[in-house]
C-alpha cells in the first residue's frame, strides 16, 4: 500500500489536518480494491501500521468474526448501489482484543454513476458502546427489579398482573384451562406478635420459596400477592392438576415446619387456599375468576384453615 497519495490532493495541509484529527481517514480504490491511503492513526489505535493495510482483504480480516459477514456485505451492497453509508464493528487489534469502530463512508462516482473510490473515516467509538452496554444492563435490572417482590425474591403483583393477562387470552385462544391458586398464611398477626416483624419477613420468606419448589409446570408462576398472601399461576392446569399443586405445597409447607406456637395446627406455620380453574370461553371474565377464587380462599379460612377450598368456573 502506499500512502503517498493522499485522501484528496496533494496538499500538505490537507495531510497535516486529517492526520491530526482522531478519525482515522482511508481511500480504497473501487477497481482495484486496493487502499490508496488510510492514515497513520489507525497504528495507535488497532496496532496495524498502516502500510500493513493493501486491500479489502485485510479490513475484513480484521474484523470481529461475528460482525464480518454482515458488515461486509452490507458495505459492498450499499458501495455497489452508489449509496453513503456507515457501519458499527469491532475491529480486531494486533494484540487480539478489539475496538468498536464506526466507519462513515462516501461513494465517489464517475461520470456515469458508477463507483470509482470509496472515501471514508473510521471512529472510535468504544466508549459509546460500553455505555450503551451499561445503560442496557441497567434497563434489564431495573425491569427485573419492578417484577421481583423486595423481600422475597419471587415474582411481585406486577408480574402476575401481567402474566395472568396474557395466560388469560392465550387460554382462551387455545380453549385450554387455567388455574391459580391463592395462599394467605394462617395466623399470620399473631405470629408476627409473638416472633417479631423480622422474624415475620423471614417467615414469608420461608413461604415464598417453598411454593416455588411446588410448581413444576414450564410457565407456572408464584408472587407475592401483597401482605401474607401468595398467588400461583397454572396455566393449561385443570382442576385435578390444581388440587395436585395445592397438595404439594400443603406438603412441602409441612415438611418446612415452621414454628408457631400460637397455631392450632400442630404448632406450626400453614396455608390456606382457594383454588380456581377456568376455560375462558367469552362468559367468564379475569376480574370474576379471581373474585371466585378469592371466595375460596376465604371459605377455607372460614372452615378451619390449613385446607384449600376449589372451585370451576
Amino acid at each position: 500500500m502506499s500512502d503517498a497519495s493522499p485522501l484528496f490532493d496533494d496538499n500538505a495541509v490537507y495531510r497535516t489536518l486529517l492526520e491530526s484529527t482522531k478519525a482515522i481517514p482511508w481511500k480504497l480504490d473501487w477497481a482495484t480494491m486496493k487502499f490508496a491511503y488510510i492514515g497513520p492513526q489507525i497504528e495507535a489505535l488497532l496496532g496495524w501500521s498502516a502500510e500493513s493495510w493493501v486491500s479489502v482483504e485485510d479490513w475484513a480480516m480484521r474484523m470481529h468474526p461475528e460482525d464480518r459477514e454482515y458488515v461486509v456485505n452490507f458495505c459492498v451492497t450499499q458501495s455497489q448501489a452508489g449509496v453513503d453509508h456507515e457501519a458499527d464493528y469491532r475491529a480486531l487489534t494486533k494484540d487480539n482484543g478489539y475496538v468498536w469502530i464506526r466507519d462513515v463512508v462516501h461513494v465517489v462516482r464517475n461520470d456515469k454513476g458508477e463507483p470509482e473510490a470509496l472515501i471514508g473515516f473510521m471512529f472510535d467509538i468504544t466508549e459509546r458502546k460500553k455505555t450503551e452496554e451499561k445503560l442496557l444492563n441497567l434497563q434489564k435490572e431495573l425491569e427485573a427489579l419492578s417484577f421481583k417482590d423486595g423481600l422475597t425474591n419471587i415474582a411481585n403483583r406486577r408480574r402476575f398482573d401481567s402474566s395472568f393477562e396474557l395466560e388469560w387470552e392465550r387460554a382462551h385462544n387455545e380453549r385450554q384451562p387455567l388455574s391459580i391458586l391463592l395462599f394467605d398464611v394462617d395466623f399470620f398477626k399473631q405470629y408476627n406478635d409473638l416472633y417479631g416483624h423480622t422474624q415475620g419477613d423471614k417467615c414469608l420468606v420461608d413461604i415464598a420459596q417453598t411454593l416455588s419448589l411446588a410448581l413444576d409446570g414450564p410457565r407456572d408462576l408464584v408472587a407475592r400477592y401483597g401482605g401474607e398472601e401468595f398467588v400461583a399461576l397454572l396455566p393449561g392446569a385443570d382442576s385435578e392438576m390444581a388440587q395436585k399443586v395445592a397438595e404439594r405445597c400443603q406438603r412441602l409447607l409441612h415438611k418446612k415446619s415452621v414454628l408457631h406456637a400460637l397455631s392450632p395446627h400442630g404448632r406450626r406455620v400453614t396455608v390456606s387456599i382457594g383454588a380456581g380453574t377456568v376455560t375462558p370461553d367469552g362468559r367468564a371474565d379475569r376480574a370474576g375468576f379471581i373474585k371466585a377464587a378469592d371466595q375460596q380462599l376465604y371459605l377455607a379460612k372460614n372452615n378451619g384453615r390449613n385446607r384449600t377450598e376449589h372451585v370451576q368456573l
